[in-house]
This record gives C-alpha cells, sequence and structure tokens, in this order.
C-alpha cells in the first residue's frame, strides 16, 4: 500500500512543488515588514510623515537599490549584509504588484464627500454651532 501511495503522490507533489513556492511579491512583503520599512512608508508603501510613497509605482530598481545603499538623512542604509541585491528585487516587486486604489467618487459610502465641480467654499453650508454662551 506505502509504495501505490508513493508512487501516486510524489509525482503529484513534484510537480505542484513550483507552484507551491512563494511567489517574489508576497516574499518582498514579508522582507518589507520583517526589516520595518512600514514604519515609514506604510504597509502598502503609500509614504507618511516620515517617509515618501513608494508606491504605487515605485522607483526603478537600481534606483530603489541605490537608495538604499546610499541614503541621507533619516533614513539608515541598509548594507547587503541586511538587504541583499535579491531581497530588494522581491521588496521591488512587491511595490510594483501594489495597484492604484479607487477613487473616493467611485464608492458608494464616499461618493458624495468631495466637492462637485464649480462649487466654492462660499456656497458650502455652513457648520452647525453650538449654544453661544452670554457675555458676562
Amino acid at each position: 500500500m506505502k509504495s501505490v501511495v508513493r508512487k501516486l503522490l510524489l509525482p503529484m507533489v513534484l510537480w505542484a512543488g513550483p507552484a507551491l513556492a512563494a511567489d517574489p511579491a508576497s516574499e518582498g512583503r514579508a522582507l518589507f515588514a520583517r526589516v520595518g520599512c512600514y514604519e515609514c512608508h506604510g504597509y502598502l508603501g503609500q509614504g507618511g510623515p516620515e517617509g515618501p510613497r513608494l508606491a504605487p509605482g515605485p522607483p526603478p530598481l537600481p534606483a530603489l537599490i541605490a537608495l538604499d545603499r546610499n541614503t541621507s538623512g533619516a533614513m539608515p542604509a541598509y548594507g547587503p549584509t541586511i538587504l541583499s541585491d535579491a531581497d530588494l528585487q522581491k521588496i521591488h516587486a512587491y511595490l510594483s504588484a501594489i495597484k492604484v486604489g479607487p477613487s473616493a467618487d467611485s464608492l458608494a459610502l464616499l461618493g458624495g464627500l468631495s466637492e462637485p465641480q464649480g462649487s466654492s467654499p462660499a456656497e458650502a453650508p455652513r457648520p452647525i454651532e453650538g449654544p453661544r454662551r452670554r457675555p458676562k
């Protein structure tokens, strides 16, 4: 019985093995989180107060490697012992896989929040004010 199972399962495992391996983008996502890139650049590379936007549309791979190796300012330089060129290729694959999200107007819950074309702040409704205090 064991030999039959081995004869049937072994070819299936060998055939499916490459498909079960993680793709570079998912490996890059794990590296992006493990090394701490998200702390300044956000989980989706959207940027923040501490780091610029990296995605969608990341810089070319050679520029990303050069920036990582020769940074100035607040960003620490990650040498090849921390992030190899292969690791940076995976991070670049992750950042490249991030697509532009939908606009606020295309989302049903947010559709009415943006100003319509041609409106001005003077035409905007005034906020409701709370009770006024009497002068002493």
